[in-house]
């Protein structure tokens, strides 16, 4: 079997046997990949806590007809760990590690920017400079637009007239002009949605200094917006609406 090496993200894991353990990785070079992680669920594995969801790993893998086999595994940052004993944190990180294996298709098609997305959203989350959900909603709008489903808040998202606009139509991509404007289509506060501009260009100082209000509104938009695309929401997204909103604090990293 043929060896190769890449750094990855692990998405989700799921019990094989008795002692073995089907892992999802979101790699750098080869894209999605799964592979069988044998013993890994025994006391004295090698692997240890390693493989553990939203772990950041250099891994070696050996080529299998249906499944890779993990072989070496080396933690280059243990964010899950670091982030499980912080529910809203935890909740957060779960969602993203689940837009990004739904935003995968294909597997081994190469995603490098959702990668590099994710292990920056990762380490935002254990550094604790900002709301988790704000953190969340930068890294979903900007996952969808890797995908090719960039909301469009400049422009009329049907015929390109310049904004302001008022009008949201989550069928049409985002914002509407008057002429274009679809019955049903939302009405969001400016407010709002200078959030979700703020979010998908990097302004977190702009981001931060917005009410919970606003929070929230953005983020029901954003939601509404992935389920749409996606087909079905997100199975973690509840348990982070749920959560409450921790003051941005730094964790621990021990």
């Amino acid at each position: 079997m043929g060896l190769y090496r890449d750094e990855a993200v692990v998405l989700r894991t799921c019990k094989l046997g008795e002692a073995d353990r089907i892992v999802t990785l979101l790699t750098r070079r080869h894209g999605r990949v799964r592979a069988v992680a044998k013993g890994v669920r025994r006391t004295r594995s090698r692997f240890g806590a390693r493989l553990e969801p939203a772990t950041h790993v250099d891994v070696q893998l050996a080529e299998g007809r249906s499944l890779d086999v993990v072989t070496q595994v080396e933690s280059l940052g243990p964010f899950g760990a670091r982030l499980a004993g912080d529910y809203p944190r935890h909740t957060v990180a779960s969602a993203m590690l689940e837009a990004a294996e739904r935003l995968t298709a294909e597997e081994r098609e190469p995603a490098l920017r959702l990668f590099l997305l994710l292990v920056g959203g990762l380490k935002a989350l254990t550094e604790g400079e900002h709301d988790p959900r704000l953190v969340l909603d930068a890294f979903l709008l900007r996952a969808l637009s890797l995908a090719g489903y960039a909301m469009s808040l400049d422009a009329c998202a049907r015929c390109g007239a310049p904004g302001p606009h008022r009008a949201f139509a989550i069928a049409a991509g985002g914002l509407a002009c008057p002429q274009c404007r679809p019955a049903g289509a939302a009405s969001p506060s400016p407010a709002a949605v200078f959030l979700l501009r703020d979010l998908l260009t990097g302004n977190w100082p702009g981001a931060d200094s917005t009410e919970v209000g606003t929070r929230r509104e953005a983020s029901g938009l954003v939601a509404a917006y992935l389920q749409w695309h996606l087909e079905r929401g997100l199975r973690s997204l509840p348990l982070v609406e749920r959560s409450p909103a921790p003051p941005a604090r730094v964790l621990d990293p021990a």
